[in-house]
C-alpha cells in the first residue's frame, strides 16, 4: 500500500446524487490524509437506517452529492501530520462519533459526548480546512458524518477510528462500529440491569436486539420484547427475548400491560424506536423505587416527552444515552474482545450480504424491513 502515500487514489464509490435515488457507483478520487486525518482502505461495510434516513433526506437539510456509510472496518493505508497513534496496516473500525481525548467530555470518565468531534449530520467536509477529501473530475463529493464507508478508501479523523485487534474478523465487528454497540451500551453500561432482573426492551430492530442482547450478558432472568411487529418476535427469541407484547393486541396501555405482568413493573427498559409514546410508556412502565428506563431512539424534532412528575417522585430514573455511552477509541477495542471471548454473538446480527456494485439492494432490504444488517463487501 505503500505506494499510494501522499498520491491521489482513485477507487469505486457508492454515491448518492440526490435524495431518495439509486445509488450510483462512481470512479472517485480521495485525497491524502491531512494534519490528524488517516485515509482508510474499506474492507466491508454495513447499512445502517441513519444512512437511509439521510439519504431519503424528509425531514433533514439535504447535502448531495454525498457518500453515505458508516458502520464499517477497514486498514490504514496512510496518516497524516501528528498521527501518533495510528500507523498503516492497523485495523480499525470508524465511528459516526469521536474522541479527541482532550475536552472536557473526554477527560470526563461520565461522558462520551466529544466537544470537537461529536456527530455533525449537516457537515459534508473536513474539519481541517473545511473541504472535502472527494472529488470525481475537480468537482466534490461530500462525506457523510465524518465516515462515508461506500468507498473502497475514505478519509476519517483520527479521533474517529478505534484500533482492533487484527485478529478480529472485519466481516463481523464492522456493525460494532454504530447501531449494535448502541443498544449493547444501552443496557450494559447505562440500564445496568442487576442478573435476575426483569428487562422491557421497546422496538425489536437491530438496535433493540442489541440491546437484548445486553441484558441477556447481564443475566436478565425475564427480557419482554414490545414491538408492533409481531413477526420480529421469532428473531427476537434469539437474543434472549422470552416473552412478547404488541401494544395494538391490548385496550389499555402497555405500560399498564407491563406493570401486571411483572407484579408493579419492570426493573429495567430500554427503549429503541425514536417514537414519543413508546418513551413515554418505557419509562412509565417500569417498577417505583427502584425502575430504570433508558431512552435510546431519535425523536421528531418538535416531540415533548410529557409524564406526571409523581413517577420521579416515585423513584423512577429516566435515563438517555448516545452510542451507548462508549467512548468510541476508549472502549470500542473492549467491546470486540467480548465477541473474540465468544461472550458477544454478532452473526445473528448479519442477516443479509452483498458486494458494493449490488449496494441498492442493502437498501431495498432495509426498506422492506426484511434485514437486520446487510453486510456489503468491498471486493466485489
Amino acid at each position: 500500500m505503500s505506494s499510494t502515500v501522499g498520491k491521489v487514489i482513485r477507487c469505486k464509490a457508492a454515491v448518492a446524487w440526490e435524495a431518495g435515488k439509486p445509488l450510483v457507483i462512481e470512479e472517485v478520487e480521495v485525497a491524502p490524509p491531512q494534519a490528524m486525518e488517516v485515509r482508510v482502505k474499506i474492507l466491508v461495510t454495513a447499512l445502517c437506517h441513519t444512512d437511509v434516513y439521510f439519504w431519503e433526506a424528509k425531514g433533514q437539510t439535504p447535502v448531495f452529492p454525498r457518500i453515505f456509510g458508516h458502520e464499517a472496518g477497514g486498514i490504514v493505508e496512510s496518516v497524516g501530520e501528528g498521527v501518533t497513534e495510528l500507523k498503516p496496516g492497523d485495523h480499525v473500525l470508524p465511528v459516526f462519533t469521536g474522541e479527541c481525548k482532550e475536552c472536557r467530555h473526554c477527560k470526563s470518565e461520565e461522558s462520551n459526548m466529544c466537544d470537537l468531534l461529536r456527530i455533525n449530520t449537516d457537515r459534508g467536509v473536513m474539519l481541517n480546512d473545511g473541504k472535502s477529501r472527494f472529488s470525481i473530475n475537480g468537482k466534490p463529493i461530500y462525506h457523510f458524518v465524518g465516515t462515508s464507508t461506500f468507498s473502497e478508501y475514505t478519509v476519517i479523523h483520527v479521533g474517529c477510528l478505534a484500533k482492533i485487534n487484527p485478529a478480529a474478523p472485519m466481516d463481523k465487528v464492522c456493525v460494532l462500529s454504530c447501531g449494535i454497540s448502541t443498544g449493547l451500551g444501552a443496557t450494559l453500561n447505562v440500564a445496568k440491569p442487576p442478573k435476575g432482573s426483569t428487562v422491557a426492551i421497546f422496538g425489536l430492530g437491530a438496535v433493540g436486539l442489541a440491546a437484548a442482547e445486553g441484558a441477556r450478558i447481564a443475566g436478565a432472568s425475564r427480557i419482554i420484547g414490545v414491538d408492533l411487529n409481531s413477526k420480529r418476535f421469532d428473531e427476537a427469541k434469539k437474543f434472549g427475548v422470552t416473552e412478547f407484547v404488541n401494544p395494538k393486541d391490548h385496550q389499555k396501555p402497555v405500560q399498564e400491560v407491563l406493570a401486571e405482568m411483572t407484579d408493579g413493573g419492570v426493573d429495567r427498559s430500554v427503549e429503541c424506536t425514536g417514537s414519543i409514546s413508546a418513551m413515554i410508556s418505557a419509562f412509565e412502565c417500569v417498577h417505583d423505587g427502584w425502575g430504570v428506563a433508558v431512552l435510546v431512539g431519535v425523536p421528531n424534532k418538535d416531540d415533548a416527552f410529557k409524564t406526571h412528575p409523581m413517577n420521579f417522585l416515585n423513584e423512577k430514573t429516566l435515563k438517555g444515552t448516545f452510542f451507548g455511552n462508549y467512548k468510541p477509541r476508549t472502549d470500542l477495542p473492549n467491546v470486540v474482545e467480548m465477541y473474540m471471548r465468544k461472550e458477544l454473538e454478532l452473526e445473528k446480527f448479519i442477516t443479509h450480504e452483498v458486494r458494493l456494485s449490488e449496494i441498492n439492494k442493502a437498501f431495498d432490504y432495509m426498506l422492506k424491513g426484511e434485514s437486520l444488517r446487510c453486510i456489503i463487501r468491498m471486493d466485489g
